[in-house]
């Protein structure tokens, strides 16, 4: 019997609290830690209830993070159809990766933690395809760089990379910019650092 809690959502409104809860507990617990029944309880949903949306954990985890990757492939995708300039399709994927990543903290932290067990899951073979796909776009943008002459090649690509994305990911997730600098404005803060270094004029270079 359903509770009342649960008889004034529809089944849309559900399956979206069922996602919401669950991608903030496995944020906090880890998947392997968190149980149908510490989700059931964070939702005020029975659990018996629970699983007319979902078979298991594991698919709900699935869901959470198959959105994210959808979501932040298909920005890719957009960003790169549009510019043809190494420098803005690296702005723009610099900017897509913050947006996305604010929009869905919890999935975004499940996706960089639990590389491990996300190979378990159903969609594994879908989640490994998209990791491909925006690693590309980044490695592709980043080459492209590299042979117009804007960026530096004496700096493996792969190296550019993690440190490009890692800078996205770690300040999306541990830094609140002020009002003045907004979101997008740290995005471009972030990229004005990678591309133009930190220093205030251009110095000589000492000799090691």
């Amino acid at each position: 019997m359903e509770t009342p809690h649960e008889a004034r959502m529809d089944r849309s409104g559900r399956t979206d609290l069922i996602l919401a809860c669950a991608a903030e507990l496995f944020a906090e617990k880890g998947i392997a830690g968190t149980t149908v029944r510490d989700i059931a309880g964070r939702t005020g949903i029975l659990s018996g209830s629970l699983y007319h949306h979902f078979p298991s954990k594991d698919a709900i985890a699935d869901r959470i993070v198959t959105l994210y990757l959808d979501e932040l492939v298909s920005q890719y995708e957009r960003v790169l159809a549009a510019e043809h300039d190494a420098r803005a399709a690296l702005g723009g994927l610099v900017m897509a990766s913050s947006r996305v990543s604010r929009a869905n903290t919890h999935a975004s932290e499940i996706y960089q933690r639990e590389t491990a067990y996300l190979r378990q899951l159903p969609s594994r073979d879908c989640i490994r395809d998209a990791t491909r796909t925006i690693r590309e776009s980044w490695m592709t943008t980043l080459e492209r760089g590299v042979t117009a002459g804007d960026l530096r090649g004496d700096v493996p690509v792969e190296l550019l990379y993690l440190l490009l994305r890692d800078a996205v990911w770690l300040t999306a997730r541990s830094f609140s910019p002020s009002s003045e600098l907004g979101h997008d404005g740290l995005a471009r803060s972030i990229l004005s650092v990678f591309l133009d270094g930190a220093t205030a004029q251009p110095t000589e270079r000492i000799p090691l």
